[in-house]
Order: structure tokens, then sequence, then C-alpha cells
């Protein structure tokens, strides 16, 4: 059974559409990209999964639960899926150590042994227990993007969804994140939604790829596949433009 169903999902602001009819199916453990380019409606697809923008049409299932437009996600569905922010300030308080970050959804959600759990936490992205005494401005760029992973990682959701995590680091750091990111991911079972533009990251981390243009999927199917013989133009624009060489299908329908 599919951890996430999407069908028809249509998410207009004003006159503007910002995503048309997009349909797919997240599986446990697998990692799904979006790609695109900016305004295309990939940071706003991951925001309806997230909870986060209520207003849309189209029928979504996330872990079971039927979603309905303007819900909010409480008890199992709101702990059980987590977003990660390009900017990590989004989810750290400039004026809360990282231990009390950290804990204070472990607290909402009625767990115990929040000092364990939190130093597990920090290590797991590869942080020592001590850096929960640090305040965030006490961090490098990428220290504070691995605490807000943490933060997400926290109360063991089954679903993190994360927009453009790792765009704003150097590629030493962002390679550390992302392993660990993996490590995780087979350990923990956890499905990942990943939006970036970087496709080399894509090709490395993702399962699966939707490929978006002006708010319509044009493209959708296995990474290896997709990315090795594109069947829209527009993937093959983005494909040539990271440097990707792809060899064309034979038939182009221009659709998914």
């Amino acid at each position: 059974m599919a951890l996430v169903n999407v069908e028809q999902l249509q998410v207009t602001f004003g006159e503007k559409t910002a995503v048309s009819a997009a349909s797919f199916a997240i599986e446990p453990g697998e990692t799904f990209s979006l790609i695109g380019e900016s305004g295309c409606g990939k940071s706003t697809i991951l925001r309806v999964l997230a909870g986060l923008q209520r207003q849309w049409h189209g029928n979504i299932q996330v872990l079971g639960d039927r979603l309905q437009p303007g819900m909010r996600f409480t008890g199992a569905l709101r702990r059980n899926v987590q977003m990660v922010f390009q900017d990590p300030w989004a989810s750290l308080h400039p004026n809360h150590t990282l231990s009390r970050t950290l804990g204070e959804p472990l607290q909402i959600h009625g767990e115990t042994q929040i000092a364990e759990k939190v130093a597990e936490a920090l290590q797991q992205v590869g942080l020592t227990a001590d850096a929960g005494k640090r305040y965030p401005h006490q961090l490098s760029g990428g220290q504070r993007q691995r605490v807000a992973i943490a933060r997400a990682l926290a109360g063991s959701p089954e679903l993190l969804v994360l927009d453009e995590p790792v765009s704003a680091l150097d590629a030493s750091v962002r390679a550390r994140i992302l392993d660990r990111l993996r490590e995780l991911q087979r350990e923990r079972d956890l499905a990942m939604m990943f939006v970036t533009h970087d496709l080399d990251v894509v090709a490395g981390i993702a399962d699966d790829v939707l490929v978006m243009q002006d708010g319509r999927v044009v493209e959708a199917g296995a990474v290896s596949c997709v990315f090795a013989a594109p069947r829209h133009p527009f993937t093959r624009e983005l494909l040539a433009a990271a440097g990707i060489a792809a060899e064309p299908r034979a038939h182009d329908p221009g659709t998914a």
C-alpha cells in the first residue's frame, strides 16, 4: 500500500493555477523527487503534503488518512509527516538552545526520556550531544541544516518532505548530509519527498522523479529510466542544462 497517494491535485492562488491535475504515489522507504524550473509548483505540492498549504482540490491519502481541504494536521499525521526547509532558520528559534528546539516537539507528542532522544537525534546527523547547549547563531550553515533535519527526524516520522535542503551548502557538506539521509532512510524505512534543482542530487538519491512545467506534470517514472531516455522535450532541456547525457526515445508523445 502506498504511503502517499495523490490524484488530480490542483492548487490555485487567485486566477493563477500553481498546480494542475498532478497525480503520483510514494511507497514506504522510497525517495521521490520533484524537478522543474522555479515557480513550476514543486514547493506548493510539498506544502500541501506537509499540511502547510490547506487550500487545494483533488484526492489525497497520506499514511492511510484521507486529507480534506482546510484540515490541520494533528496527532499521528502531524508527527509522522515532517518538513525540512531550504532555510534552516524557518525551524530554529534564535533564542532557544538546540536541545530545547529538538525537545519541544517530543514533549508535545508525549514522549519520555527527552534528553536522551535529543542527544540521539543530534548524533544521527553527525553532531555531538554537547551541541544541544548551543544556539543557532553559534553554528555554521551546514550545522544549522543538520539540526533542522534532526528536528524533523526526532519524532521518528514515516515521511520526510524536503524543500531544497542542501542547495545553500558547499559540496562537501552537501555530500555528507545526503549520505546521512540515505543511511537514516535505510535504517528507518523512511520515505522522502525531495525538491531540488540539482539533478546530480536527484540521480544520486531518488528512486522516482516527477518532472513539472508550469504547474503540470510532463513526465514521471523511475529516475534511471527518465534520465536515460526522457520522453518530453522539457525533460531533455533540463538534463542538457545540467550536463546529463540522455538518449531521447523515438516516440515523443509530449506528456507523461
